[in-house]
């Protein structure tokens, strides 16, 4: 059966066309129309009825875009199966893995298109906060096993948005390994989750995966200037569009620039947070359980940070209040870090004695299955608040204990 750009041609030539006649007719690029012609470039239904017209070809090149087009989605759909099965039939896949490799592939064979990563995307946002540590990593990277072999079988359509998904699941992987205190093996992710975002296309993703980054930046023990260079990189691409995305940018480099020093620029980044974050969708201000989300809490959690490192005791404690009582219950360890931050209030406002104890209660309140490398990280900030000459105080020493790991 005859291609349709085979079809293409041979119903342009039989009208006495050229390339260049026939897509002034169609209001198209001639270099389009060739590579449609030799097979290069897929053309769309559109262009197909466009020139079944011109040429008053009957419906004959309409039928033959979709015969082939049909012809595409069985071949994606049998490449996808086949990917699958070989995946789940091989003898050292992890038992999960196998499962899912399993579970795609029955929903390839009922309909190829089917997308159902942005909908796991989602509940990985939302399972990141709630479910343990070692069954969430452990059912991501099953999943992540699985989506690795679709990205390599699929070529279509789809595989942007495949791609889209992998980029933002690397965001949940890089972070699980700092968190574990990982660092190392944290940043290789972040640099490959940024690769695959950029192959996506979706400029979204793009900024997201590196916002994650710079805040990861905050706690994994990058020099500051490094992970506020990091943020001016990607300050181009926000556009001023009000995204979750690019809220977490401005708190990650507003953080980043407390962390260097430069108070006067991180308070200044906080405000042009607190405007962006006006503007966003209530859906995503509503989403406050997931990690997608911006809820006003995240907000609140970087002026808290900002103000303490910047010694606006007030400004702080109103931030702090806001905070705590806004953060959802599930999420006790951020609500630990918020507090925390009141803790190096305490002693930067000279009760050294009493903001060592709080934060030395703090941590011993929290179940330890809730103590990871994030929460040690603010832990030592309100440490490094102490002046050299109070370092010798008991309390000073019992905290050392309790964040060296």
């Amino acid at each position: 059966m005859d291609s349709f750009g085979h079809t293409l041609r041979r119903h342009r030539t039989a009208a006495g066309l050229g390339l260049r006649g026939l897509a002034q007719l169609v209001y198209t690029d001639h270099g389009h129309l060739a590579r449609v012609e030799r097979g290069e470039s897929r053309g769309s239904e559109t262009l197909a009825r466009a020139c079944d017209k011109a040429l008053t070809a009957g419906g004959a090149l309409i039928e033959a875009y979709r015969t082939e087009r049909a012809g595409d989605t069985d071949m994606r759909r049998r490449t996808v199966i086949q990917a699958m099965g070989a995946l789940a039939a091989a003898p050292a896949v992890a038992p999960l893995v196998g499962l899912e490799a399993l579970r795609h592939g029955l929903g390839a064979a009922v309909d190829v298109e089917h997308d159902e990563w942005e909908q796991i995307v989602a509940d990985y946002g939302h399972g990141y906060y709630r479910q343990p540590h070692h069954l969430l990593m452990g059912q991501l990277g099953a999943d992540m096993t699985v989506l690795q072999h679709q990205i390599a079988a699929d070529n279509g359509a789809r595989r942007p948005r495949l791609l889209r998904a992998a980029g933002r699941l690397s965001v949940i992987v890089a972070l699980g390994l700092v968190a574990s205190g990982q660092t190392v093996l944290g940043r290789r992710w972040w640099q490959t989750a940024q690769r695959v975002a950029d192959e996506s296309g979706d400029p979204d993703t793009q900024v997201l995966v590196r916002a994650w980054d710079v805040v990861n930046g905050c706690y994994d023990g990058r020099p500051p200037n490094m992970v506020v260079a990091l943020s001016e990189q990607v300050l181009p691409l926000l556009h001023g569009q009000p995204t979750s995305a690019a809220c977490g940018l401005l708190a990650g480099r507003a953080q980043a620039l407390s962390l260097a020093g430069r108070h006067t620029e991180a308070v200044a980044t906080v405000r042009q947070l607190s405007d962006l974050a006006e503007q966003l969708p209530a859906a995503i201000v509503g989403d406050v359980e997931s990690l997608w989300g911006w809820p006003e809490h995240r907000l609140r959690h970087t002026e808290s940070w900002v103000f303490t490192h910047a010694g606006q005791l007030d400004q702080a404690e109103q931030a702090q209040d806001r905070a705590l009582a806004l953060y959802p219950q599930s999420q006790a360890r951020l609500r630990t870090q918020v507090q925390l931050h009141q803790a190096a209030c305490l002693i930067r406002g000279g009760h050294i004695p009493d903001g060592l104890r709080l934060a030395a209660d703090l941590l011993d309140q929290l179940p330890s299955e809730q103590h990871n490398h994030l929460l040690r990280s603010v832990a030592r900030q309100a440490m490094d608040a102490v002046p050299a000459a109070e370092r010798r105080r008991p309390v000073y020493g019992e905290l050392v204990e309790r964040v060296t790991v």
